[in-house]
């Protein structure tokens, strides 16, 4: 097995997590800047202007199985650098709020198709005892980008009164550069026998990473595969409704943590704590670094303890730390307490849902509705990250931060339920057997 080319290949697609990171947490820098600029209320600032590129995600989550089946694996990721670099020019030179929000909105989609086809490429040209690691390398790089967007902001800070600019145009660069590496890469070799039903190809790409043997048996399992396939089937049948629901709820509890609705909203709610205007973004890097160090260790874990352990982790850590921010807003603490409390909330979700969530997705399904049952998992994600974060300014004002923060801490209980209850291990086994056991075909 070509090891070298494996992971080679694996990083410039998980690059698309880079620029889904820093897309994503790079407008919490411009955030109050734009609401004074255009003078918008809680609402319209949050619904429309902060949400604009989640609202894009959810159409990306939506549809991008379409392209990424049609279309396939790799042209769909160069659609993706291609929309991310026009949204880093175009918000960069808008002139108001709409202008801005439609460009935002055209990043958004970008990441959202890259959460199905990143994942789902990777996955199908990973063997299956390294399979955590290399498709939680797009994880990887989504918290390397959120680290560099952080920092970003941090020194693009005070530059001038159109600092904001500077801070959503920077993203251009990496946007071309990852673009350009993705047209050296091969199509995944299991799109090309499913759709293009070409076998010859296939076999051609996998003997550049495995060996005679193991290409056999892989053109076996993939053959037996389709030749279990009935016409027109979809994620909604019947017996699909396990990996179904599965990809639901690891989806729906990830957001219901609060991680995106604090993302968008750290230097915020850091100044909610206290904290001056400087301290709230350097604040805000320590958030970057601490969730890369435990996305690491996430990474490094996943499949040698399995995707249930690292979410038994998580889920704990989640409850404490969660418990402990809703504490300190109830009585007020002031100072380092609530970034201290919020760090180690980072650090459960990188070693849990963040290390897990991509990888077990992209796992529960059968090799011709991959790309469809990933976007159903991000489409629930999706919604869920739009949703929450657009009512944020809103309910932190009706409502108050503490029992914004309860409500998510309760919720993680729930999550713990789940993963004792109903989450299978899905480490060291292939794509096919896990559609096999996952998948009621009795």
């Amino acid at each position: 097995m070509n090891n070298k080319k494996i992971l080679y290949w694996s990083i410039v697609v998980a690059l698309a997590g880079f620029l889904f990171g820093f897309d994503t947490v790079v407008i919490s820098g411009a955030d109050k800047q734009l609401q004074q600029l255009w003078g918008s209320s809680d609402l319209y600032h949050g619904l429309v202007v902060m949400s604009s590129a989640l609202w894009g995600t959810v159409i990306g989550a939506l549809f991008g199985s379409y392209p990424t089946n049609i279309l396939g694996r790799k042209k769909t990721l160069i659609i993706i650098g291609f929309l991310f670099f026009l949204s880093a020019i175009g918000t960069a030179f808008a002139t108001d709020a709409v202008f801005f929000a439609v460009f935002r909105f055209l990043g958004g989609i970008g990441i959202g198709v890259s959460t199905i086809a990143a994942p789902t490429y990777v996955s199908e040209i990973a063997p299956a005892k390294d399979r955590g690691k290399l498709v939680a390398l797009y994880q990887f790089n989504i918290v390397f980008g959120i680290l560099i967007a952080f920092t970003s902001n941090f020194y693009l800070q005070d530059i001038g009164e159109n600092s904001w600019r500077w801070m959503l145009g920077i993203q251009a660069f990496p946007a071309f550069v990852y673009t350009l590496l993705v047209f050296g890469i091969p199509e995944s070799p299991r799109w090309i026998f499913e759709y293009k039903k070409d076998r010859a190809q296939a076999i051609s790409i996998l003997q550049q990473i495995n060996s005679d043997e193991q290409v056999k048996e892989e053109i076996a399992a993939m053959e037996e595969e389709t030749a279990q396939e009935t016409k027109n089937e979809s994620i909604f049948m019947s017996k699909y409704r396990k990996p179904l629901l599965l990809a639901f709820f690891i989806a729906f509890f990830n957001q219901l943590s609060g991680i995106n609705a604090f993302l968008y909203y750290a230097p915020r709610i850091f100044e909610l704590a206290g904290l001056e205007k400087s301290a709230s973004f350097l604040s805000s890097i320590g958030i970057g670094i601490i969730n890369l160090i435990f996305t690491m260790i996430g990474i490094s874990l996943i499949d040698k303890y399995g995707r249930k352990t690292l979410m038994y982790l998580g889920s704990f850590g989640y409850i404490i730390s969660l418990g402990l921010v809703t504490t300190a807003f109830y009585f007020e603490w002031k100072g380092m307490a609530i970034p201290i409390f919020f760090f180690l909330f980072i650090a459960s979700h990188a070693i849990g849902q963040g290390a897990v969530i991509w990888v077990f997705i992209s796992e529960l399904f059968p090799n011709k509705l991959r790309a469809a049952g990933t976007s159903f998992g991000t489409s629930v994600h999706w919604v869920l990250a739009a949703l929450i974060p657009s009512f944020i300014p809103f309910l932190f004002k009706e409502i108050g931060t503490t029992t914004v923060f309860a409500i998510f801490s309760l919720m993680m209980v729930f999550q713990l339920l789940w993963v004792f209850f109903k989450m299978p291990e899905t480490k060291g086994r292939t794509l096919e057997e896990l559609s096999e056991s996952l998948s009621n075909t009795k």
